[in-house]
C-alpha cells in the first residue's frame, strides 16, 4: 500500500542508521544498471526501461509485465528500482494479504491520480499465484484501461497460476537464475561498498565457495548468510570469514562437491549405479549430497532419464514416463521443492526391475550399421508415391499387415545382410516378460524362429 506515516517514519529511520536494515535490504539496486543478472531484460527499449521512463514514449505507453522465476533472482528487485526510477505514482501489495477490496481501492485511487493530476499508477503485485480467480477478474478492467500498470510477480508457471486475459494484456518476463559469477560480483559489493559491510571483512575463497553452495542461485539467501558470518567473525575479534564461521552461522556444513571436477562425476556417477544396482538408500545418499551442493536439478534430472532406458527399460514402461514427468516438473519449480520430485523418480528408478537390452540392443545393432552392415532396403518396402516408382519396383508385392489376420504379414522387412538378426533379447524380468513372449511369437509368424 501507499506508505503512511509508520512507514515514513521507518524509512526516515534507516536512511539515517542503514546498518538497522538487513544487507539483502541495503544492497537493493538503485538503478536498473546495478541489478545482478537478467540482462536480457534490460537491454535498451526493454519493457522494464520503459516502466522507469526511459524511451522516445509518444503514443506507445508502458506495458502491464508479469515477472516470472524462482525466489530469490530479483523479481522484487526490479519492482523496487522501477518505484525508486520512475516518477510514476507506485504502490505495493502482496496477494498473501490483500482481497479485492485493497484491490478496488488502489484502482480509485489511481484514476483519481490519472483525473486530477495527470499521474499515472504504477500497481505492483506480488506473489500473484495466490490470487483466486475471481480475485485476478478484478485487475482486468484497471490493466485493460491502463488505469494502472501492472508489475505482477509469480514463482509459479502463470500459464497455470494466471488467467489467460490477464496475461494477454500483459507480457509475460521470464527472469533466469542467477549464475555463481552474477552471485559473486554482489558479494564483492556487498563486502566493499559503505552501505554494505564497507570492507570490515574479507572472505577467502573456500568461504565464499561455501557461501555460493549454500545460496544455491538466490541473492537473497547469499547476502543474508554472509551477513551473518560476517556478523559472528567481527564478534571473534577477526576480520576473515573462516569456512568454519560460515558452517557454524549457518548451521550447513561444507560438502566437498565441484560442479565442475571429478566430484561432479563421481557422485553422479554412484547416484546412477545405485538405481542400476537398486540401492534406493545409496541412491538418495547421492541424490542428497548433489541437492546440497547446489547441483542443477535439470543435470540430475536427465541423468535419471538416461537411467530409465538404459537399465530399466521395458523391465518397466513406466520407468521414462515417470522421469520424464520429473524433468518437466524441475523445469517447471525448481528447488526447493525440486528435491522431492527428484526423490520421488529416484526411488521409483531404483525400486524398478531391471533389463539393460534398449542399451545392448541398439548397440549391436549400430555395431552392425557400423561395420558395412546396411545393403539396400528391400524393394517392396520402399516409396512407391511418386511417380515412375512402380517400374522400378518399388512398393511391388508390399503386403499391407492390416490386411492379414493378427496384423503381422510374413514378409522381409531388414535388409539381406541383416536378415535373420536378433538384436533385442527381453529378459524376463518385470514386465519385460510379456515382451519375450510377444516377440517370440512374432518371430516364428515372420517365419524365422530361433533365427
Amino acid at each position: 500500500m501507499e506508505p503512511d506515516l509508520f512507514t515514513a517514519a521507518a524509512e526516515a529511520r534507516q536512511e539515517k542508521d542503514p546498518s538497522s536494515s538487513p544487507l539483502a535490504v541495503r544492497m537493493r539496486p538503485r538503478t536498473l544498471d546495478e541489478v545482478v543478472g537478467q540482462r536480457h531484460l534490460l537491454k535498451p527499449g526493454s519493457p522494464l526501461r520503459r516502466l522507469v521512463g526511459e524511451g522516445a514514449g509518444g503514443p506507445a505507453g508502458a506495458s502491464s509485465v508479469i515477472l516470472w522465476g524462482p525466489p530469490g533472482i530479483g523479481k522484487t528487485t526490479l519492482a523496487h528500482v522501477v518505484s525508486q526510477a520512475t516518477e510514476k505514482r507506485f504502490v505495493e501489495l502482496s496477494a498473501i494479504t490483500a482481497g479485492v477490496k485493497e484491490v478496488r481501492t488502489v484502482i480509485d485511487g489511481a484514476r483519481r491520480a490519472a483525473g486530477g493530476f495527470g499521474k499515472e499508477t504504477v500497481l505492483f503485485l506480488d506473489e500473484i499465484h495466490r490470487f483466486s480467480k475471481a480475485q485476478q477478474d478484478s485487475l482486468l478492467p484497471a490493466v485493460e484501461n491502463r488505469w494502472v500498470t501492472l508489475i505482477a510477480a509469480t514463482t509459479e508457471n502463470p500459464y497455470f497460476s494466471v488467467i489467460s486475459p490477464l496475461l494477454s494484456r500483459s507480457l509475460l518476463l521470464t527472469l533466469e537464475s542467477l549464475t555463481d559469477d552474477d552471485l559473486l560480483g554482489l558479494l564483492d559489493r556487498a563486502l566493499t561498498e559503505e552501505r554494505g559491510l564497507g570492507g570490515a571483512v574479507a572472505l577467502p575463497e573456500e568461504a565464499r565457495s561455501h557461501l555460493l553452495r549454500i545460496a544455491g542461485g538466490d541473492a537473497r539467501r547469499a547476502l543474508t548468510a554472509l551477513e551473518a558470518a560476517a556478523g559472528a567473525t567481527l564478534d571473534k575479534g577477526e576480520r576473515e570469514i573462516s569456512l568454519e564461521t560460515v558452517e557454524e552461522t549457518v548451521d550447513r556444513a561444507a560438502v566437498k562437491y565441484d560442479r565442475d571436477g571429478d566430484q561432479h562425476y563421481d557422485v553422479a556417477s554412484a547416484l546412477i549405479k545405485s538405481i542400476r544396482g537398486s540401492d534406493v538408500d545409496a541412491a538418495l545418499h547421492y541424490l542428497a549430497r548433489m541437492i546440497d551442493a547446489g547441483e542443477d536439478p535439470r543435470f540430475i534430472a536427465r541423468r535419471l532419464m538416461i537411467s530409465a532406458s538404459e537399465d530399466i527399460g521395458l523391465a518397466d514402461p513406466t520407468a521414462l514416463p515417470t522421469a520424464v514427468a520429473a524433468a518437466q516438473a524441475v523445469a517447471m519449480i525448481g528447488f526447493p521443492e525440486a528435491a522431492l520430485t527428484l526423490s520421488h523418480a529416484t526411488i521409483a528408478l531404483a525400486l524398478a526391475p531391471k533389463s539393460n537390452t534398449a542399451t545392448t540392443a541398439i548397440g549391436a545393432a549400430l555395431a552392425d550399421v557400423r561395420a558395412g552392415l546396411a545393403g539396400p532396403v528391400p524393394a517392396h518396402l520402399r516409396d512407391g508415391h511418386y511417380k515412375g516408382a512402380a517400374k522400378l519396383g518399388h512398393a511391388q508385392g508390399y503386403v499391407y499387415p492390416h490386411d492379414v489376420p493378427g496384423a503381422i504379414a510374413a514378409q522381409q522387412y531388414a535388409p539381406d545382410a541383416v536378415h535373420g538378426k536378433r538384436y533385442y533379447e527381453p529378459t524376463r524380468y518385470g514386465a519385460e516378460a510379456r515382451y519375450a513372449d510377444v516377440v517370440e511369437k512374432v518371430r516364428e509368424r515372420l517365419g524365422r524362429p530361433g533365427s
